[in-house]
């Protein structure tokens, strides 16, 4: 496929050989096939090249040398298995700051050929939060919501979730592989997210706001422990997930930054800004879908996970990403034009929002959200730096912050670290 000479990094490139001869000796088929499209006919025996000559001249990203070959393997009728059909849908599990839309750029995901997302990345549950984001719902004890409140925010979670359900009958109508991207606490039940910081259990409420299923999803709906979801683990699991961590010491400020910048643009109110940031600046909801996912009989190995530092200083890492979840290797790009079309112009379609301020206003919370990335040519390494002292970016954050609003980002922080650690450990590795 590519010619291309392989000058550097022979010792990584001979341990991903070696992890590539040893990934076509795995079942093709069967409960131990990852998510994959169907092809036509392919080599059966083809081992995996790889190298990425990846170097900062000056202040430019470059790309030297690529190849990609992927060993596609396909359910050939000659070998004598039966086919086991896998999930086709694709859920990449995420928390703002996580360098998730960085993973997407580089995944090239809205040219992937066989998959199908919508227009914001993935992001299908965005609307009912941002809406009680923006009203101060949120913010609110479960306890001292009312009764109009209560049905306008799980009427808005149903409509997202119809909104996806949608797409997914039209990716199966079209043979593909459905693709979402949801930050972990948009999907949690907001009884979960209230008893995590004050420990105080409201289970009617959390009834009242799971959702509606569809029938096809099985007669029965059942909740287990770890799904403090508002979505059954029938229909969980009918996704294959996927995650994205970040050390919380760069995701949280970072955070809470784009939230002052949010509310400059009148998205949300200062209050909302502290609310806001720190009830999302956790990595508990993600690692309870993880968990969640090992404790599922018929999910035949752990989901993959992938840190925003291997990403930024080892993107070779997505090669083992798509291997995992079927996406498309001859996709990838490491390099793109600063000046192409912005994501963030296409974030919210007129016919979501009640009239062109609120539009607008969704447009420039893209932008805000968006905006390190779509000022960017290829991958920017001085976003993950290769050692963090969290005391020293406190004593920064002081200043930067104040001293009320920088202590509340350090405990996060702190708090966050056994979640972060747990799931760093488990995290994909070159």
């Amino acid at each position: 496929m590519y010619g291309l000479i392989i000058q550097r990094y022979p010792r990584r490139l001979a341990k991903m050989q070696i992890q590539g001869n040893q990934a076509t000796q795995k079942p093709s088929s069967g409960p131990d096939a990852p998510l994959t499209q169907e092809r036509s006919a392919v080599p059966k025996s083809r081992m995996d090249t790889f190298a990425l000559l990846y170097e900062r001249n000056q202040t430019r990203l470059w790309i030297r040398a690529m190849t990609v070959t992927n060993a596609l393997h396909a359910n050939d009728s000659s070998n004598g298995s039966s086919a086991s059909p896998a999930p086709k849908r694709l859920l990449l599990v995420s928390v703002p700051r996580t360098a998730s839309n960085l993973l997407l750029k580089i995944l090239n995901i809205a040219k992937q050929p066989h998959l199908l997302t919508n227009p914001r990345n993935g992001y299908f549950f965005y609307p009912a939060f941002s809406a009680a984001a923006q009203d101060g719902t949120l913010a609110k004890e479960p306890g001292n919501w009312s009764t109009e409140e209560k049905q306008r925010y799980k009427a808005n979670l149903q409509r997202c979730l119809n909104e996806l359900e949608d797409y997914s009958t039209r990716a199966q109508n079209e043979n593909k592989v459905m693709f979402a991207k949801e930050h972990a606490f948009w999907i949690f039940n907001p009884a979960a997210q209230h008893k995590m910081t004050t420990g105080e259990e409201y289970p009617e409420f959390f009834e009242e706001m799971r959702v509606d299923i569809a029938d096809s999803y099985g007669p029965t709906r059942s909740y287990s422990k770890s799904n403090e979801t508002c979505l059954s683990d029938q229909y969980l699991r009918s996704w294959q997930m996927a995650f994205i961590i970040r050390h919380p010491a760069l995701a949280w400020p970072s955070m809470y930054r784009a939230m002052k910048k949010l509310a400059a643009q009148g998205f949300i109110d200062e209050d909302g800004v502290k609310g806001s940031s720190l009830s999302n600046m956790s990595f508990r909801w993600t690692r309870l879908l993880y968990d969640w996912c090992l404790e599922q009989p018929d999910v035949p190995t752990p989901p993959p996970v992938v840190d925003a530092h291997d990403l930024i200083h080892s993107p070779e890492i997505v090669l083992q990403f798509c291997d995992h979840t079927g996406l498309d290797k001859e996709c990838l790009q490491f390099e793109w034009c600063g000046n192409d079309y912005k994501k963030s112009q296409s974030w919210a379609a007129p016919d979501e929002v009640a009239n062109a301020a609120e539009l607008d206003m969704h447009l420039r919370a893209a932008s805000i959200m968006l905006s390190t990335l779509e000022a960017s040519k290829g991958i920017v390494k001085d976003k993950a730096p290769e050692k963090i002292d969290i005391a020293a970016e406190a004593a920064k954050w002081k200043v930067e912050f104040g001293e009320q609003i920088a202590g509340l980002v350090e405990k996060a922080v702190w708090d966050s670290m056994p979640d972060y650690e747990y799931l760093k450990a488990r995290r994909l590795t070159v």
